[in-house]
């Protein structure tokens, strides 16, 4: 099994599309790329931390490549965006790939520049690649959050 992280906007979201891909094994959100130890959602919110929402993702590389996950990434939100995303305002919402390793981070560095010279988007992509920092697992009740949320509406 491998790990990748990614920041996107709004983790809930970001979670609930790669627990979708196949060869995921799992998820987990949380807030990474800050200098705030052990940070709760409130301290993250607050803009005092320097934390991003993120996804830690465990897929198994035989099912799905690192580049597949890049493609999700770069699907699932705007990466033109500054410090937002939708109706999201903050640098809690940015975009970053953080890497676990050399290998990771080339292929993420590639693919920003093949998007960015494909002229998907008018604008220039935003999107950081810093390498993987400590991941702080967000509270309970954000883990798969949609799933909860979903599981909840059918049982009424």
């Amino acid at each position: 099994m491998e790990k990748a992280t990614f920041a996107a906007g709004c983790f809930w979201g970001v979670e609930d599309t790669f627990r979708k891909v196949k060869g995921v094994i799992s998820t987990c959100v949380g807030y990474t790329g800050g200098h705030w130890p052990n940070p709760c959602y409130l301290d993250v919110s607050a803009r005092v931390t320097g934390h991003a929402e993120s996804v830690q993702v465990e897929y198994d590389p035989t099912l799905v490549s690192y580049e597949q996950l890049l493609a999700v990434f770069w699907n699932c939100h705007d990466p033109t965006q500054l410090n937002r995303q939708g109706p999201d305002r903050g640098e809690q919402y940015r975009s970053v790939i953080f890497y676990h390793n050399l290998q990771q981070e080339a292929a993420a560095r590639k693919s920003k520049q093949t998007l960015q010279i494909s002229g998907k988007y008018d604008k220039d992509i935003v999107t950081e690649i810093k390498p993987a920092s400590e991941f702080y697992l967000a509270e309970e009740y954000h883990q798969q959050y949609f799933e909860k949320k979903r599981r909840k509406s059918e049982m009424l």
